[in-house]
């Protein structure tokens, strides 16, 4: 693939994860639950756009959930980050939110992380 290629695709990705935002910041005033998935990792993020602030966020990389993560798949991974992610936002104060999946079709980890959320108690 050469440079202009890849300057395409990236310019598309770009434009894709910008026309979620904007919808997602046209439809409600709440926090905002966004996900960034690696070939390897995945972490979320609960931001206030109105102040631009990080109110809550979890990762697989974190050392406290690292241990929990021995052996599962990354789906399972995925879901105690979603668990964790609902559970400090509920002691942030937050219980509804939107939930930002960017570039990443809901689906796999994306969708497990955001499950484990619901049933944490988040509402989106």
């Amino acid at each position: 693939m050469d440079h202009l290629q890849q300057k395409k695709k990236w310019k598309r990705r770009v434009r894709k994860q910008m026309g979620v935002r904007r919808r997602l910041r046209a439809a409600s005033e709440r926090l905002r639950l966004s996900v960034y998935r690696s070939t390897k990792n995945i972490s979320v993020q609960l931001i206030d756009d109105a102040s631009g602030r990080t109110m809550a966020a979890a990762s697989t990389l974190e050392a406290d959930l690292r241990g929990q993560m021995a052996g599962k798949t990354k789906s399972e991974q995925a879901a105690l980050v979603g668990a964790a992610i609902a559970e400090r936002a509920k002691a942030a104060g937050c219980e509804h939110v939107a939930f930002d999946r960017g570039y990443y079709p809901y689906h796999g980890r994306v969708k497990a992380l955001a499950e484990a959320a619901r049933e944490g108690g988040l509402q989106f």
